[in-house]
């Protein structure tokens, strides 16, 4: 199995040529009667080694901070940041494994922040006198969880980065706020909202700058909206009651309702982790409706069947449903959208 990333490193290094390699992925794309961009491709697993060494990376890391924290808990967090970067040099930037790849720039920044806060707020640390004091100190650590995210970027390129460092970036903001204006906690699914929008804004601006979906700009913005999706579904559906035992056929219709209209979006910018995120939710909603009409002993099943065959039908029809929705909006929105029903006609893109 041949990633995007593979190809592109075959073509910088002389071994097919741009023209070979495009009409490798014509030809698969042509086969699966799809156009590549639709596929939204991105590299997780190459073979069985991918998961070999993930849990083989767990185990160290796991033992590495257990550790550590038995000496203090700003160690622990410290040796895994340490750790995770020491394999990253071999399995990431020699070896372009995907899955440890990803599992170790998680423990990295996840490292990083972790040693940041036991070292600032900890009992090791500084004793905040105020609660503002202590949030100062929370988006200290997100900023330096942040910084750290960009010098892996710098060092390694992993796709999933930008997103590690745009959810820390996000928690300074938090941060921020709570240490000037305490009563924001009570607005947190507010600032939650605001935040999954600005991810997004940010994920289509990287889905923009590469709408054949060739380099790996198009990988971070998958990690991006798979970011952006949770903090812009959940606030919603909160907001409706569908997390606290208020749900009512009104409100389940009414998540029905978004549900369509967040696959409507999803259609139009080619990405399905909107509807992902929300599935939870309409399920959950789906099967109220169907309690409340009487199909009590079957809810469940008949909402799994009604949302496994409509995402199965979608998924079938997916390049019609997105042509009659995109051929429908200004010519000027088409050209920043990816294209439909057509296949790859430009050479790829090294990535950088």
């Amino acid at each position: 199995m041949y990633s995007e990333s593979d190809l592109d490193a075959a073509v910088a290094a002389g071994a097919i040529s741009p023209e070979a390699a495009m009409a490798l992925r014509n030809h698969v794309a042509a086969q699966r009667a799809t156009p590549l961009v639709d596929e939204e491709h991105f590299r997780l697993i190459s073979g069985f080694n991918d998961i070999f060494v993930a849990i083989a990376s767990v185990l160290l890391l796991v033992a590495v901070g257990w550790m550590g924290g038995e000496i203090a808990p700003w160690l622990g967090s410290a040796a895994v940041a340490a750790a995770a970067w020491g394999l990253a040099e071999y399995f990431t930037r020699a070896r372009r494994m995907a899955l440890p790849s990803i599992l170790l720039l998680l423990a990295f920044v996840g490292g990083v922040f972790g040693a940041a806060v036991a070292g600032l707020i900890g009992d090791t640390g500084i004793s905040p006198d105020s609660d503002s004091v202590a949030a100062v100190l929370f988006a200290l650590s997100g900023a330096i969880a942040a910084g750290a995210a960009w010098l892996h970027w710098r060092r390694f390129h992993v796709p999933i980065t930008i997103a590690a460092g745009a959810a820390a970036l996000i928690a300074v903001v938090f941060g921020l706020l709570l240490s000037v204006a305490p009563q924001i906690e009570d607005y947190a699914t507010t600032v939650m909202f605001i935040a999954g929008i600005a991810t997004f804004a940010g994920a289509m601006a990287w889905d923009m700058s590469d709408r054949n979906r060739l380099t790996r700009r198009s990988d971070v913005a998958f990690w991006l909206h798979l970011l952006a999706a949770p903090l812009i579904v959940h606030p919603v559906f909160m907001a409706l009651g569908m997390l606290d035992n208020r749900a009512t056929i009104g409100t389940a219709s009414a998540v029905v309702a978004i549900y369509v209209g967040l696959a409507m979006v999803a259609l139009t910018i080619d990405r399905r982790a909107l509807m992902v995120s929300a599935l939870a939710y309409v399920l959950f909603a789906l099967s109220v409706l169907f309690r409340e009409i009487g199909a009590i002993g079957t809810h469940i099943a008949l909402t799994a069947l009604v949302i496994g065959s409509a995402l199965l039908l979608l998924s079938a029809f997916w390049q019609k449903a997105r042509g009659l929705i995109v051929n429908q909006l200004p010519a000027d929105l088409q050209r920043k959208l990816p294209p439909t029903q057509q296949f790859l006609q430009t050479p790829a893109e090294s990535r950088n």
